[in-house]
């Protein structure tokens, strides 16, 4: 786990709960349980306060790292589209975006991408994309960021189940995300027995590799209803398995984060 994603993932799970700030020692305490040295630590937290992640004041004689708003706005987008349920209903009806520029770039079109599939949308065409859950309403406010994009949103249907099992396997590589998703289980099931009886640093270690092995899964899986999704399919297996683990090991973990920084979080980390 690399310093940058660690401090963002306590900022997410923990901190954003205890005032949207810590102290700069603070910091350097709970990154050294992941073996993050000081000097690596200070240098991170400088960058992401010049990336806009953070502002700072003074503490005495620390330095506190606040939360930025537009941060704290895409961590809990980020945490809405991780913990959504994993089994929507599905009336057969697919979200479809045909997004036109007359002046196209690089930079936008990468954006786009990663917001697109961010959002579960798969590629089915340069300019079309699609997702069999209900999206309209975050391709609204998605083209609000893109001004020089025309936005045309459809709620469509194919002729026949074969159909829209082509569109999938036009749109995903569920072969290798499903290989994924093998991966993550495999390296993660003993948390099935072990998550509740881990304390301390330990549960805050684990709770924070078991999200930073699962957060890449939302820009990858579709997240099928159940009528579209293979034999074999290992998704809903590795979704209940991060959000019994997830919970489970919230109350040592934020009871360390708490012990740590003196803060007592507002709402437990779940």
């Amino acid at each position: 786990m690399k310093p940058r994603s660690v401090i963002l993932d306590l900022f997410g799970d923990y901190l954003r709960y205890g005032g949207c700030e810590a102290k700069a020692g603070d910091l350097v305490a709970l990154l050294g349980v992941f073996g993050v040295e000081e000097s690596t630590v200070r240098m991170t937290l400088s960058r992401l306060r010049k990336e806009g992640w953070f502002t700072t004041r003074r503490l005495g004689r620390e330095t506190a790292y606040v939360l930025s708003d537009h941060m704290l706005e895409v961590l809990d987008e980020g945490r809405e589209r991780i913990f959504a349920s994993y089994d929507e209903p599905w009336d057969r009806t697919w979200t479809t975006l045909v997004h036109q520029s007359d002046t196209p770039d690089r930079l936008t079109r990468d954006r786009l991408r990663r917001e697109l599939s961010w959002q579960g949308f798969g590629q089915l065409t340069p300019s079309t994309w699609l997702t069999p859950r209900r999206r309209h309403h975050r391709l609204r406010s998605l083209a609000q960021n893109f001004p020089s994009v025309s936005f045309t949103i459809l709620r469509s249907q194919t002729e026949s189940p074969g159909s829209d099992l082509e569109l999938i396997e036009r749109c995903w590589d569920l072969p290798r995300i499903n290989e994924r998703y093998r991966g993550f289980l495999s390296v993660h099931a003993h948390l099935r027995t072990t998550a509740e009886s881990l304390v301390g640093a330990e549960a805050l270690v684990a709770r924070t590799a078991l999200i930073a092995a699962y957060r890449h899964f939302p820009f990858s899986d579709p997240w099928l209803p159940v009528a579209l999704r293979p034999v074999g399919w290992q998704g809903k297996e590795a979704n209940d398995l991060f959000t019994f683990a997830h919970r489970a090991l919230g109350p040592a973990a934020g009871a360390f984060v708490t012990e740590v920084t003196g803060r007592v979080l507002e709402a437990p980390p779940i």
